[in-house]
């Protein structure tokens, strides 16, 4: 899958990052190399394949869900930079 220019650049935007124009190319050649991998992926015949959470056979460790300490939210927002009626403030990121 070829991208364009336009494309790089709008992914980099929503990415967050900057980009010079002598990057815009280059980054364009991965990217495409990697959605080519991730299409040869697709095309691999998993259906009788169970989900694993470890390569290795392996139990995972459970614990009970018990609270083992509690009624401490003051004491854990006496940490924050800044708190009203018992919520953390935190900068807006969404305009």
């Amino acid at each position: 899958m070829a991208l364009s220019d336009d494309d790089v650049r709008r992914v980099a935007e929503l990415v967050r990052i900057g980009l010079d124009e002598s990057e815009v190319k280059p980054l364009g050649e991965e990217l495409s190399r990697i959605f080519s991998w991730i299409e040869a992926l697709r095309e691999v015949d998993v259906e009788d394949v169970a989900p694993m959470t470890s390569v290795v056979e392996m139990q995972l460790r459970e614990r009970d869900d018990a609270v083992t300490e509690g009624d401490c939210r003051d004491r854990i927002l006496g940490n924050a930079p800044a708190a009203d009626e018992g919520h953390f403030v935190v900068p807006r990121v969404i305009e």
